[in-house]
């Protein structure tokens, strides 16, 4: 129609034209009034069409689905600008009809198919683009096709001041819902938008509201004050949804009866933004976990709740061992994998009141309320290693999954909650470097402790720049023949302040911080060159050198020791990589992938310290394994019959594999060895560990003994 709403209208259902002359047989075909049967006898429809014609209101029939005139009168015709019936009936109206007539047109054509009501309203046609002001009178009028259609009676509206033509316009397409309540929270109007998301036109006030209690709030404050505003959910036809209403009094100006008038404003996206934003500055993104930011006012309202109840607290600090190992083998998002499925098993042990966070990394926090009478101190911890001892599917694969954990209770070990994170984390600093207690409490002594790792760590960052590390070589002779036929290099630390460092002093602080991979670096190449050496003075003997699970997982790891032959001048046959059994056991993953490139770059590989996961021998030819070492505690089980070492020499002949027995320290355990078929052995029978000029001695007097 190309209306343009101009005001306020009313819902009614008074007497209107189309009571007074029956229009429901109209023919939308043929365009004109047929004959009827009304009160009982014959209308001529001449007769009718000229008292239509006769009246000074415009009349006509609008078809809400073709969006055209199926019939006017004279009156209609000059308030069209139309010549003739045919020439109006051909106008396409909905051609540049704006989206908010439109969709106020569909409002009347549901609710004449739904009830029996008519609308009083002022619109704007603008014909020709001439505009033309009208109070109209709206209701449905079927057709013959059984379709609802309009009909319009419209007069001339005097009242046209453009600020009211304005702002009745702004009122039709504004987005903003606007609509009419009576006190009794019943509408009166609402407009366009207002009806376009409005569950049903009845819906009252109260009922929009998804909490009834937001109505109550807001009909109080209009009391008050006259006017409230308020964010609230409410109930649309596309579900629920945030408005901001503001309500105000004033009066119906048609019955000027009180009333209050509602505008709303859909926030919903800003709302959602806002609450988005707020759990993004206190929830870990990737676990759903709290993070650090939110964490010290939660745990201020814990700690504050067991103080006034008189109950103590557990504080867990988690930390997944060897992450940085999964980061750079398998990728980032294996790495976010497992700390989801760590987060996932942090949730499903605490409790309701507890606090599970996320505080960076690969690091996590519990804070469990304890109960009176309940389990034992440390029973959270246990359960979590408990839940990771059997393997877990990292990216499809089953791995081992190791965690430190390190705890404090509130108030014995701390009052405060910084006092409760540094003693908790003092306490997980020493179940990092304890490879067998895991799960430990703070104990005062291990601010010493700490102290002591934080200096052996600056001290060997000093030993990497000044080249303090030497290496010492441990003979590995034959059983029957008690000369040197290989030799395993080890590391030593020439501090300038304490003398010679054992690595059992210094290699955990190393793999913690991660330095083992620049100290790893600097052994491998220099056992590489001994062995260039070596080979040169006509001494050619295979070396071993050791590598930790942290070394085998750095990705460039594979590459630099396949540069080394060409960098050192040694032949990597006559080299041999230890490993432990746990890198087999899932200690790192891709381990097959990383042993096998080793194993084509010429290098023997080797399993060190054999001897807890003898029973999983029977999948070592999975492996490119070319040797195992026994373990030294295997040695005493030689003195009972050496049961256990027979099996694992059995197993080895049957897998190609050569064995060395570790420490052997007595002539008997020697003769044992190989009266069984061991004909390799190392230990202090034959020598300790010596520096290289002693060890190339004990090889220069062994070579000319053999010449003699």
């Amino acid at each position: 129609m190309g209306p343009v709403h101009l005001a306020f209208g009313t819902q009614s259902r008074g007497t209107k034209l189309a009571d007074t002359v029956n229009l429901r047989y109209l023919d939308a075909e043929a365009g004109h009034l047929p004959t009827d049967t009304t009160a009982g006898h014959l209308i001529d429809t001449g007769l009718i069409g000229s008292i239509y014609d006769r009246l000074d209101t415009a009349v006509w029939i609008f078809d809400f689905d073709q969006k055209r005139v199926l019939w006017a009168n004279r009156k209609a015709l000059e308030v069209y600008d139309a010549s003739t019936l045919e020439e109006l009936k051909s106008r396409d109206l909905g051609a540049d009809m704006s989206h908010s007539v439109d969709q106020r047109l569909r409002q009347y054509q549901q609710d004449f198919t739904n009830r029996d009501v008519s609308f009083s309203e002022i619109w704007t046609l603008y014909p020709r683009g001439k505009a033309q002001v009208l109070q109209v009178v709206f209701s449905g009028i079927h057709l013959l096709d059984g379709r609802v259609a309009m009909l319009c009676e419209g007069r001339p509206h005097h009242e046209q001041q453009p600020e009211t033509l304005r702002s009745a316009e702004a009122l039709l397409h504004t987005p903003v819902m606007i609509s009419l309540f009576s006190m009794d929270g019943h509408p009166i109007y609402r407009n366009t938008a207002s009806r376009a998301v409005c569950c049903t036109f009845e819906t009252t006030f109260a009922d929009q509201f998804v909490d009834p209690g937001e109505e109550a709030h807001l009909i109080q404050l209009l009391e008050e004050e006259r006017s409230s505003r308020r964010v609230s959910r409410v109930k649309t036809r596309g579900g629920n949804r945030w408005h901001e209403l503001t309500v105000r009094t004033c009066h119906d100006a048609v019955s000027g009866q009180q009333a209050y008038l509602v505008s709303e404003i859909d926030v919903t996206e800003l709302h959602e933004t806002k609450e988005r934003a707020q759990y993004l500055a206190s929830h870990d993104t990737l676990t759903g976990l709290s993070n650090r930011t939110y964490l010290k006012e939660r745990l201020a309202q814990v700690l504050k709740t067991a103080s006034d109840w008189g109950q103590s607290a557990t504080l867990y600090l988690v930390d997944l061992d060897d992450f940085k190992m999964v980061n750079d083998s398998l990728g980032h998002a294996a790495g976010d994998a497992l700390l989801q499925l760590i987060a996932n098993k942090l949730t499903e042990l605490a409790g309701p009141d507890d606090i599970a966070a996320r505080l960076g990394g690969d690091e996590f926090l519990i804070c469990h309320i304890e109960k009176p009478g309940g389990r034992s101190a440390d029973w959270f911890g246990q359960d979590l290693l408990q839940a990771f001892a059997a393997p877990q599917l990292i990216d499809g694969k089953p791995r081992h999954i190791g965690l430190s954990i390190g705890y404090a209770h509130f108030p014995g070990d701390g009052q405060t909650i910084d006092e409760l994170m540094r003693h908790a984390d003092l306490a997980l600093y020493q179940a990092k470097t304890d490879p067998k207690e895991k799960c430990v409490q703070f104990q005062q002594h291990m601010r010493l402790l700490r102290d002591q790792h934080l200096a052996i760590k600056k001290d060997l960052e000093r030993a990497i720049r000044e080249h303090e590390f030497t290496l010492h070589f441990q003979p590995i002779a034959c059983t029957q023949t008690d000369r040197v036929i290989s030799a395993e290099a080890l590391i030593r630390w020439q501090h300038p302040e304490r003398g010679l460092v054992a690595p059992d002093d210094f290699i955990p602080v190393a793999e913690e911080t991660g330095l083992i991979n620049e100290i790893g670096e600097w052994v491998n190449r220099q056992v590489c060159s001994m062995q260039a050496r070596l080979a040169e003075m006509s001494l050619p003997l295979p070396l071993a050198l050791n590598v930790s699970p942290r070394q085998l997982s750095d990705p460039d790891f594979v590459s630099k020791m396949k540069a080394l032959p060409m960098e050192t001048g040694c032949d990597p046959s006559m080299l041999s990589i230890e490993i432990t059994e746990g890198v087999l056991l899932g200690d790192i993953p891709n381990a097959l992938e990383t042993l096998s490139s080793l194993k084509e770059a010429g290098y023997r590989i080797v399993i060190d310290d054999f001897g807890t996961g003898y029973s999983n021998l029977a999948y070592l030819h999975n492996y490119p394994i070319d040797g195992i070492k026994i373990d030294r505690v295997f040695m005493e089980d030689v003195e009972a019959g050496g049961a256990i070492v027979k099996l694992v020499l059995s197993l080895a002949s049957a897998l190609g594999a050569d064995v060395v027995a570790e420490g052997v320290e007595t002539i008997e355990q020697r003769r044992w060895l190989s009266e069984n078929g061991c004909h390799r052995f190392q230990g202090y029978l034959y020598s300790k560990p010596v520096p290289e000029d002693r060890f190339l001695s004990m090889l220069h007097t062994q070579s000319r003994i053999a010449t003699m």
